[in-house]
């Protein structure tokens, strides 16, 4: 079986995790640094981990021919040039943890959670009344894996659903699929607004000033895929003038956001460190070890990403 490398700082997490569930049937150096990779590579065929990381080392290792995502994103494996191996992702995992922080926002702006807080401080007896998810419309951008567990929450609130995907096609879970022909129409629906999508060069500022104009007035935003589908200008413009009630936002261009950005100080907006879902070897490994044995029998892979779609 092929020796392999864990390329993350928490690697002799993976490390533990993968001799626990495999009972020490697989080869495994742990790399918590890319120098470290650097220095451990002895003409390994697998690696696992960070693709950020991975992306830095991996045009120095030739003999790479599969790599292992541990996060839902690929972004900087998608933006080299080599790609003469194939690549894995990680699917089926986040959805419970997106639909948690998703939904605590939704529930905490419809409750009124941080005024009632801010009133409080007062000694303010605040009586304004809470509003309810029921019978609204939550808007959900991605209709794969992720998607698909938020909109089943949203059924549990007895919310519409509906979903925005490259295809347009129906799937289970939505009341309707919208195509980027249709983008406009689909934000007019959306008193909720949820990206879920990755980064590829077709969901680049689907979110722009434009765009965003068709949201219903005082619309809410919760952004957990990638930080490239909105246009932040566009973004602190609506919540500044009212067009959007508020937002909250995992994923950012720059990370950690800049002190000096301008986004720290937009009203309505809750800044997070890209924490809705974190990759913790739990969930990541069994993955793994699933595709590894796959991988050493050579089987097809699971969760295969396409490069040219981007995931």
């Amino acid at each position: 079986m092929a020796d392999a490398l864990i390329i993350t700082r928490i690697a002799d997490e993976f490390v533990d995790e993968i001799s626990r569930l495999s009972g020490g049937s697989i080869d495994v150096t742990a790399c918590r640094t890319v120098k470290e990779a650097a220095l451990a590579y002895t003409d390994e065929t697998v690696l696992f981990g960070n693709p950020a990381d991975i992306a830095e080392v991996l045009p120095a290792m030739p003999t790479v021919d599969w790599v292992q995502s541990s996060w839902a994103g690929v972004a900087p494996l998608i933006a080299l040039d080599k790609r003469d191996y194939t690549l894995t992702g990680v699917k089926d995992v986040f959805g419970p943890q997106m639909s948690e922080y998703v939904f605590g926002y939704l529930l905490a702006h419809e409750l009124k959670i941080l005024r009632r807080k801010h009133e409080q401080k007062k000694r303010h007896w605040y009586r304004e009344h809470s509003g309810v998810l029921d019978s609204k419309t939550i808007g959900v951008m991605g209709t794969g894996s992720i998607g698909r567990h938020i909109a089943a929450t949203a059924r549990a609130f007895n919310m519409q659903v509906i979903g925005f995907s490259r295809s347009g096609d129906g799937v289970n879970g939505f009341d309707a699929v919208y195509s980027p022909s249709s983008l406009h129409e689909f934000l007019a629906r959306s008193n909720y607004l949820v990206s879920t999508l990755p980064a590829t060069v077709e969901t680049d500022h689907l979110l722009n000033e434009r765009s965003i104009r068709h949201l219903p007035d005082h619309a809410y935003f919760v952004n957990v895929g990638r930080s490239n589908v909105v246009d932040d200008d566009a973004l602190m413009k609506a919540l500044r003038t009212g067009k959007l009630s508020g937002a909250a936002i995992d994923v950012f261009d720059s990370e950690p956001v800049p002190a000096d950005s301008p986004l720290w100080n937009t009203p309505n907006l809750s800044l997070t460190a890209h924490i809705a879902a974190i990759s913790h070897p739990l969930l990541i490994v069994p993955i793994f070890i699933e595709n590894y044995r796959r991988y050493a029998a050579g089987k097809p892979l699971l969760h295969v990403v396409d490069f040219e779609a981007g995931y």
